[in-house]
């Protein structure tokens, strides 16, 4: 379905995001990440909630337990859908974060945004992991257990390969929510992902949402790759 495919906003200016934007009007979720927010700051969240789309904030906090809170309280009040903060950043952290953007969504009045963890970015392989970060884990039950640490904190879902998927979806149940990068069709190059799979196989092990960027985005006709997936889908 359309609607389980977010879009990355991965440019570096307001003009160039609203450019894409107009290009893809079928689009609804879309996806804010580190180098557009630090360049345009939350006025890209703006000009995306006033066209009523849905707004996917990749931050992927990282930091003591009392920045990445007050990092999340105040996202919150952007009243965007999705939010994400790294696992690693401890249980602690975790909670904290996922308390305080409740009370920034009161604050604000809006519907709070729900805080989801990054388990292991999709552009490290099983071999990195293991000799450059030297975690002693097989990937993935390092996956699991940063999924599960994350949903114990009271967090609503994580961000994983769709390697992963049917896993943590096994262990986590069905009402916490994977959100998959690393999603390519066949007739579509991996760039830096290690981990990848089609979209239409992400969806039937268990993936809610999908972030596909330049099999759309860079395509010669970025609406023709967008329908193209969206069938693909569909047909699964």
């Amino acid at each position: 379905m359309s609607s389980q495919i977010i879009v990355p906003l991965d440019v570096a200016t307001e003009a160039d995001a609203i450019t894409l934007i107009d290009k893809l009007p079928e689009v609804t979720f879309w996806k804010v990440g580190l180098e557009l927010f630090v360049s345009t700051g939350a006025n890209v969240v703006k000009i995306l909630k006033e066209r009523q789309k849905k707004v996917f904030l990749d931050l992927k906090l990282h930091d003591i337990p009392n920045t990445v809170a007050g990092a999340s309280r105040a996202a919150a009040r952007y009243g965007v859908d999705l939010l994400t903060i790294h696992s690693t950043c401890g249980r602690e952290a975790l909670t904290l974060a996922h308390e305080a953007i409740q009370q920034g969504a009161i604050e604000a009045g809006v519907t709070p945004t729900k805080l989801i963890a990054i388990t292991v970015l999709t552009s490290l392989s099983s071999r990195q992991l293991a000799f450059e970060l030297k975690i002693p884990l097989e990937l993935p039950e390092y996956a699991l257990h940063m999924a599960l640490m994350a949903q114990e904190s009271g967090l609503e879902g994580a961000v994983c390969s769709p390697l992963e998927v049917k896993q943590l979806k096994d262990s986590c149940g069905k009402d916490f929510l994977l959100v998959c990068p690393g999603v390519r069709p066949t007739w579509a190059e991996l760039g830096d992902q290690k981990r990848s799979m089609t979209p239409s196989k992400a969806i039937t092990l268990g993936a809610d949402y999908l972030v596909i960027g330049r099999p759309i985005t860079a395509a010669v006709e970025p609406r023709v790759a967008w329908q193209r997936i969206c069938d693909e889908i569909a047909a699964a």
